[in-house]
Formats: structure tokens, C-alpha cells, sequence
């Protein structure tokens, strides 16, 4: 059961606790009241505990992402960035980035500005965070243990916490007695029940020791999840737990409490892996009389085995899917609805649009499974979708990037987007298109599986007549006339008494296999023609109109026809 104040959910908890500590330092004695019989109310936080808060405005939004530097920005941390992203613009709130680089031995810098690059990447910008500032930083957590310690220190003056000398031999101990008895494996050591002499005495001998939270022995926590609803656990389960390792570093747990409660966060939104956490956390909430923020735990995102999605399943992280041609917008699009939906049919937003439409009782709490043949087919849309100004750039930069042209812009490029852009769903599709155009891989595609269908289609007829429009300067003719390129195309045709459907000149590959197409009943060949008389631009493998012609005269029809016919049934045959 939640009840309210200053536009917070606070959590009630009742608490019976076994005993008592013996003794308990000064202030003490407000903590053990509290904990017999703890209803969380306005009247129940000491005001000299909440004047440590920095100040917030009234109903602010203020939510945070905070990843950890120990590898890519996974798709599941991108969404999870997204959906704080959306909530908080969708509020005229804050979006606040925070790196949680407590991990000394796995945290990397070079890891960092990966997670910063993916996130600016996709549109995500943060209004407090590294590099940006803002009045609640530092935004780093290895630039805070001032402020964790301080916390700690706090905590020991009010009997929630103690000092916990014990071996990690004795530790171990305690798990193996836990687990013969088949009970939860809680701290049962002396160390929650010590005199101050045997605390000074150990502390004069320099033994180490961690920070342990005292929990409370019975009752149950509950907070209102704004996706999954009403979620409890019993405190008996928990245990005392430590927040400060003996090398004085912080534990997870609590650093995320003290951040977000000094930065001020209003609702933290995060993967369902977390809720977990929460329980610890909520403690040190109401020990420290600390506002509780909002909750909200996004389900995982699973393959399409209905498992986690891991490395196992292929790319997983944003800057992966960014090498491999994805564009930002249909990478934000396609998380968005892993989850989440309008209502609606729509399935194509920009990120515009899902700040208006974005709504966190529209999330679901089931897991949603990441379908990468639906963001392929989604990243074409969005790529056609383009001005052709901006993808003519797009695709210019990237083929002078590759070495496949010498120059980024002009008329052949033009050109070359105009007519290969309905055949691509990814940048780097381009790539294998421009080549195929530009270069001319008969034999290959005949030879294929996929040739057979239009070896079948007596395309040899249809080669020797083209042959002779060549040979007889009628195909030259029309490719020079340009305007009467198309009228031509379609003669050829009649002339045939068929569909010309399949471009001699230029195959290309299409939905995994090539295919003989006319685009625009022939602009390809025309195009083509016109790459061979330009003399400014050098182009990489490039095939002119005369060598094709070649190419397709060498070709030996028959032969091409038995061996497409013998692999796919499996049988030899002879050249």
C-alpha cells in the first residue's frame, strides 16, 4: 500500500524486529522506534535528514539512465535510455545521464565515450550528465565516494548500520550451514550483536570490515510498480547486507540510493532485472528518511527463442547494428514498440512523434521479442523515407568511404540513388548495389540456383535479339537519344512479343539473390552508358556499356542452362 506526499509514493512497511542491538550509538534511539511499528508518513521524516536533499521543483520530472562502463550500449539498455528519454520530454522533465563506474577493475574509458557516442547517436541527448554538467554532479559514481562515505558514516550514528569484522572464511561457513538447514543464505554473524568493547577491540588490532545495513527480522515491503503493479517481499528473507566493502568502496545498492536521492530522481525507470534491487534500496531510503521515487520495471527483451537476448543471437549492441547500415531513427522507432504501442495500428514514428504519443501505463510487462528481419524491412522504410537530398549525401559519403567512387557527389550519384534506392533496406546495401551496377556479374548470376527461372524463360532469345540491336547500331542509337531510351525498351518488347521484365545488362541483387531488372524499363543500361562517356570521376570495377555487350555475346547459353539444371537436382553433368 502506497500513500502520498509532495507528489511521491512512500512504502509502508511494518516491522516487528527479534531484538534490539545492545548498544546503539548516540541517535539511536529514534531508529529503534521507528522500526517497531514503521508506517511511512509525512510526520515520520525528520527534517534534519531531509534539508540534505538539494532543492527540486515542485513536480519536477527527473529521471536518469545509468550504465555501467564495462561494455557496449546492449539494444536493451538503448530502449531502456529511450523510455526515460520519452517520459521525461514527454513531461517537460529532465533527462539525466549518470555513469555508474564503481567497477574499478571492469570500467574503461574507452567505454565510456562508446556509451556516450551510441546514445548521442540516436537522438538521446541528456540535459544534466558528462559533458553537459548540471547543478546535482558530479556525474560519474567514482567521483561521489565522498559522498557515499559520508552517508555511511551517517547510518552508523543511527544504528541502521554496523561493523562487520568477520573472515571471508567465516562467511563462507555461514552459506554452507545455510544451505544443509535449506534456509535463505542470511547473515548470522555476531557482528549485528557486538559490544563496543569487541567492536574498539578489533578495530585497534586493524581488522577490515565492511558496512553491514541492519534489516529488520519481520514484515514485508511493498511498492506500486508503475508497470507491473503491486509487488512485496518479506524482509526475513533479506538479511543483513553490506553497502561498504572493506577496501571502502561502495556497494551497488547503495550508491544507486544516495544518487538518486541526491539528484534529486522522481522515477526510476529500468529492466525488470532490477526489481530485485529494490527491496535493499527502499531500506536505505527510509533509514536515511529519504522521498522514495516512482518505480517502473521494463520487461527484458528476448530473442525469438523467447530466451535473453545475448550474444549468442547475433549483434546486439547499437553501435554493431550502426556498422551494419541501420539508420538512428528506425533503430529508436523499432525499441519503441518493443514494449510499448499507441494504441494504434501506426507502427512508423519519429522521435518527435513518440515524445507526444509516449505514455508509461502503455507499457507492457511481458517481454517482447527483438525481430531483426522486422528492423531490417523498418530500416528500409525509413531510408526510403529520406529526402533524396539527405540520402543522396548519405550514400555518396558512404560509397567514396568504401572506395567504390573516387568523388561523393554529382550528377552519376546522383542518379545511381535514384535508381538503386528502391532495392536496398540498409546503408551498406548500397554498397553491393552501386558495384553490381557498375561492374557486371553475368556468369556468377546465371550459374546460381536462383538463375534458374530465368534461364527457363528462354532468356538466350532474348539476348540474341538484344545482340543484334547492338550489332545493327539500334541500341546504340537509343541510348545516345536518351529522352527515347524508354520508347525503345518498350519496342524491343513488341518486337519480342513478350514483357521485356529482365535487364540483360545489368543484374542486381534483390531480397538475396539476383535478379534481371529494368529500372524505370531500362535506366539502368542508359545510366551505364552514361557513366562510360564521363571523363571526370574514375569509377572503381567499372564496366562500360561495350564490355558488357561482351560479356553477354562469350556467354555460353547451353551450358549455363545444364549446369543450373544439374545443381539443382543434384546431378553432374559435363561441360
Amino acid at each position: 500500500m502506497t500513500t502520498l506526499f509532495g507528489g511521491s509514493p512512500w512504502t509502508r512497511i511494518r516491522v516487528l524486529p527479534d531484538f534490539a542491538p545492545p548498544l546503539l550509538r548516540r541517535s539511536s534511539l529514534y531508529n529503534l522506534n521507528k522500526f517497531r511499528n514503521l508506517s511511512v508518513s509525512a510526520s515520520s521524516i525528520p527534517s534534519s535528514y531531509s534539508s540534505d536533499l538539494p532543492k527540486k521543483v515542485e513536480g519536477e520530472v527527473r529521471v536518469r539512465f545509468a550504465p555501467s562502463p564495462t561494455g557496449n550500449l546492449h539494444v536493451g539498455g538503448a530502449r531502456t535510455a529511450l523510455f526515460n528519454y520519452l517520459f521525461a520530454r514527454s513531461k517537460s522533465g529532465k533527462f539525466v545521464l549518470r555513469i555508474e563506474d564503481t567497477d574499478l577493475e571492469r570500467s574503461t574509458k574507452e567505454s565510456e565515450d562508446t556509451l556516450l557516442r551510441d546514445l548521442s547517436w540516436l537522438g538521446l541527448e541528456w540535459d544534466e550528465g558528462p559533458g553537459v554538467g548540471g547543478e546535482y554532479g558530479p556525474y560519474r559514481q567514482s567521483e561521489r565516494n565522498s559522498l557515499y562515505k559520508q552517508y555511511a558514516e551517517k547510518l552508523l550514528d543511527l544504528g541502521h548500520v554496523y561493523r562487520c569484522f568477520c573472515s571471508n572464511e567465516e562467511l563462507e561457513k555461514m552459506k554452507e550451514i545455510a544451505k544443509l538447514k535449506q534456509l535463505p543464505p542470511v547473515y548470522t554473524g555476531k557482528w549485528a550483536t557486538a559490544t563496543e568493547d569487541e567492536v574498539q577491540g578489533e578495530l585497534a588490532k586493524g581488522t577490515p570490515y565492511t558496512y553491514r545495513f541492519r534489516v529488520p527480522k519481520e514484515g514485508k515491503l511493498k511498492i506500486n510498480d508503475l508497470i507491473r503493479g503491486e509487488v512485496s517481499w518479506g524482509l526475513d528473507t533479506l538479511g543483513d547486507f553490506v553497502i561498504m566493502r572493506s577496501n571502502g568502496q561502495p556497494v551497488y545498492n547503495f550508491c544507486v540510493t544516495i544518487d538518486d536521492a541526491t539528484m534529486a530522481i522522481s522515477h526510476v525507470i529500468r529492466a525488470e532485472e532490477h526489481l530485485p534491487n529494490t527491496l535493499r534500496q527502499a531500506l536505505i531510503y527510509e533509514a536515511l528518511g529519504f522521498p522514495m521515487p516512482n518505480f517502473a520495471h521494463v520487461s527484458l527483451i528476448l530473442a525469438t527463442d523467447r530466451s535473453k537476448l545475448s550474444k549468442r543471437h547475433g549483434a546486439t549492441s547499437v553501435g554493431q547494428f550502426r556498422e551494419m547500415g541501420y539508420l538512428p531513427q528506425a533503430m529508436v522507432n523499432y525499441l519503441a514498440l518493443l514494449g510499448w504501442g499507441d494504441g494504434t495500428e501506426n507502427e512508423f514514428f519519429s522521435l518527435q512523434q513518440l515524445v507526444e504519443k509516449f505514455s508509461i501505463d502503455r507499457v507492457n510487462k511481458s517481454g517482447a521479442v527483438f525481430d531483426l528481419t522486422k528492423l531490417r524491412w523498418m530500416n528500409g522504410q525509413h531510408l526510403r523515407s529520406l529526402p533524396l537530398e539527405e540520402l543522396i549525401e548519405l550514400l555518396g559519403d558512404r560509397w567514396k568511404t568504401v572506395g567504390i567512387l573516387t568523388q561523393a557527389e554529382g550528377a552519376f550519384v546522383q542518379e545511381a540513388v535514384e535508381l538503386l534506392k528502391d532495392g536496398i533496406d540498409l546503408i551498406t546495401d548500397a554498397d553491393q548495389a552501386l558495384t553490381n551496377l557498375l561492374s557486371y556479374p553475368l556468369d556468377v548470376t546465371l550459374a546460381s540456383p536462383e538463375g534458374k527461372t530465368v534461364l527457363e524463360d528462354k532468356l538466350s532469345e532474348v539476348a540474341s535479339s538484344l545482340l543484334a540491336a547492338y550489332d545493327n547500331g539500334e541500341l546504340k542509337v537509343a541510348v545516345e537519344g536518351h529522352a527515347g531510351w524508354k520508347n525503345w525498351v518498350k519496342g524491343f518488347g513488341k518486337l519480342l512479343k513478350r514483357k521485356v521484365s529482365y535487364n540483360l545488362l545489368l543484374p542486381r541483387k534483390n531480397l538475396m539473390f539476383y535478379k534481371f531488372h529494368i529500372m524505370e524499363r531500362g535506366g539502368g543500361t542508359l545510366h551505364v552508358y552514361k557513366v562510360g562517356k564521363c571523363e571526370k570521376v574514375q569509377w572503381f570495377r567499372f564496366c562500360p556499356l561495350v564490355m558488357m555487350i561482351n560479356v553477354l555475346r562469350q556467354s555460353q547459353w547451353m551450358c549455363l542452362n545444364r549446369n543450373v539444371i544439374a545443381s539443382i537436382t543434384g546431378e553432374y553433368v559435363s561441360s
